[in-house]
């Protein structure tokens, strides 16, 4: 005959989280290595964190401590400060947050938190079962817990981070210097974008700098919205009518790109070796290079451009 599991209220088992349940987990930590990527020893209740008390240090296998957290109650903010607290003040290497009821913006918290490689933390559900009149025992559940994907994830936000702070302040440089020269990107701020723009005088119009990692280009952008695609082609047959004479008042060539089958056009000159991956001490040259091009572009481009009949 096959017993059916049932649920049993863990007041019922442990009346008081601290007293009881801590109390027990202390006695008995090698559950938590049923359940997660740790060996786990030598456990210890209410060990000092600063002002507080840590509800249990156990050690991993390599002597490394790991802090316990227990909340036989639905997860909160509270605790979740505390584990984070009690990790730094005790230079733990892993933490455990065990609750019986994970909110999700909580599972979302301590995934969030494994994107780092500096500690593992592990947020498992606690329930206490039994069958038929058998003693209780708890079911531990692990609901997250570190992994490479979190991890990578986590690299991946990192160098996106740093990537847009390094495209500020390459912006913020190249603008700094174009104020000098001009006045077509003066009202514009620095973004962590790979470009930056500023309106041609016509609605849809717009001249670029765009910036990759190891290059760069100025343009002229073209694209006046949602069901657009014909009249943006018909601006950039118009425009590309006057190529020798653009090309010629530019200084060199440049690539017309018609895009057809995309919504927008461009008329670029991309320069294939300096971007903001680039030293930062090779930028002012790397922006000079950019903000005579597009003085060029502009220069070359204005007559035709103020000659354009399209509507408003």
């Amino acid at each position: 005959m096959i017993g059916k599991i049932q649920r049993v209220k863990l007041r019922e088992v442990w009346k008081h989280e601290a007293h009881d349940f801590t109390t027990w987990l202390e006695q008995n930590i090698d559950v938590l290595n049923d359940v997660i990527d740790l060996e786990l020893m030598s456990a210890e209740r209410e060990k000092s964190a600063g002002a507080f008390s840590v509800d249990l240090v156990a050690e991993d296998n390599q002597g490394d401590p790991v802090v316990i957290e227990n909340q036989l109650e639905k997860s909160n903010h509270d605790h979740l400060g505390k584990l984070v607290t009690y990790v730094a003040a005790i230079g733990a290497k892993a933490a455990i947050w065990i609750v019986s009821d994970p909110r999700p913006e909580h599972v979302t918290a301590i995934a969030w938190l494994n994107e780092s490689n500096a500690v593992a933390f592990y947020l498992l559900k606690v329930e206490a079962i039994q069958i038929g009149e058998s003693q209780p025992a708890p079911l531990l559940t692990l609901i997250v817990g570190p992994s490479e994907e979190a991890r990578e994830a986590g690299e991946t936000k990192k160098e996106m981070a740093e990537r847009h702070i390094l495209r500020k302040r390459f912006w913020s440089s190249l603008l700094g210097l174009a104020r000098e020269k001009t006045k077509l990107h003066a009202a514009i701020s620095p973004s962590s974008y790979n470009w930056i723009t500023t309106g041609a005088g016509v609605r849809g119009l717009a001249y670029n700098y765009v910036v990759v990692q190891r290059g760069a280009s100025v343009e002229l952008y073209i694209d006046r919205g949602k069901d657009a695609k014909e009249e943006n082609k018909a601006i950039f047959d118009s425009l590309f009518e006057h190529r020798n004479e653009v090309e010629q008042a530019f200084g060199g060539p440049l690539e017309w790109e018609r895009l057809d089958a995309k919504r927008a056009c461009r008329i670029v000159r991309r320069f294939e070796n300096g971007g903001y991956r680039d030293d930062e001490e090779k930028w002012k040259d790397i922006h000079l290079r950019l903000i005579n091009a597009m003085i060029c572009l502009e220069k070359a481009l204005r007559p035709y451009v103020a000659k354009l009949k399209v509507g408003a």
